[in-house]
């Protein structure tokens, strides 16, 4: 087993990064990406998390179209992306089907491309976006690992990845793989159950949530563990400063001892906003449990 990143790199000392999944939905000029990006920055979030196939293998290159309209933001923000998904799209109409490619030499042409696309001498954090069923484990760490030596890449991770799947590859690594970016939110909570964010915790290895507010799911009155999640966030929110559900959500998520990143997915700068300041809110034993049941819909085992 290689050296596990266990010393909190500083890539991973704060509880939250702006993802950029859904960032060209609705005003997504250079200019309002811009803003968008700099109100991040002044708020304490200084890591993006965005994808290769994001809009339809679009975003990258905005990102780096944004952040060259403010000298010094490329300095300012840490880049997470992550490659290895290729669907049909108007850009590839050679593609008839779906699949996935983590081999190292198709790794090493997304990690080309997404540093030149975004403008960046080095991708701070780049993950597999999923696992590659077709290529060996040894030809995805042969490819991750030359990136890193190559300082292509500063750090190497995973998302969706069972806890197997994550221990195999980091059995090949020359250091360890920094993270495994999962779904997690109240109304998915498998990585607690199905030992992922056990094996985190073993290699103290910080997670990072994907969709922590159940991609809107969260607030559907007609979702009966939505209302039930929406009537306890209301009985406790005088008690953390008069926190909403959706601040209570993510403070229900970074408060898992594996300490998940969440990746916040808004384009409003309000909702921004109101997310950092769940960063402040610490869920009392009691409380954290009573949202775990809600979610559940009855008491623990």
């Amino acid at each position: 087993m290689p050296n596990s990143q266990n010393t909190s790199p500083d890539i991973f000392q704060f509880p939250m990064v702006y993802g950029t999944w859904r960032m060209l939905d609705g005003a997504h000029s250079s200019q309002d990406i811009n803003r968008r990006l700099n109100r991040c920055v002044e708020l304490g979030i200084t890591a993006i998390d965005t994808a290769e196939i994001y809009g339809g293998y679009a975003v990258e290159a905005a990102l780096g179209d944004a952040m060259a309209l403010s000298p010094g933001l490329h300095e300012k923000l840490r880049v997470i992306t992550k490659s290895g998904i290729y669907v049909p799209n108007p850009k590839n109409p050679e593609r008839t089907v779906g699949f996935y490619d983590a081999s190292a030499a198709q790794l090493k042409k997304s990690v080309e491309a997404s540093l030149r696309l975004m403008g960046r001498d080095r991708i701070d954090l780049f993950l597999v976006h999923r696992p590659d069923w077709f290529t060996s484990i040894d030809d995805t760490a042969t490819g991750l690992n030359q990136l890193i030596r190559e300082g292509k890449i500063q750090y190497a991770g995973v998302s969706n990845y069972s806890p197997t799947q994550f221990a195999a590859l980091n059995s090949r690594m020359d250091t360890g793989l920094l993270t495994n970016q999962v779904e997690f939110h109240l109304l998915n909570m498998e990585p607690i159950t199905d030992g992922t964010f056990d094996l985190c915790l073993q290699h103290r290895i910080r997670p990072m949530a994907w969709s922590p507010l159940a991609g809107g799911k969260l607030f559907d009155k007609n979702n009966p563990a939505s209302a039930r999640l929406a009537s306890v966030a209301t009985s406790m929110s005088a008690k953390y400063g008069d926190a909403t559900l959706e601040q209570l959500a993510y403070a229900w998520v970074m408060g898992h001892p594996s300490r998940p990143i969440a990746v916040i997915g808004t384009n409003k700068l309000e909702r921004i906003e109101s997310a950092v300041q769940a960063e402040s809110i610490t869920l009392e034993r009691e409380d954290w449990y009573a949202l775990w049941v809600a979610a559940q819909g009855h008491n623990i085992p």
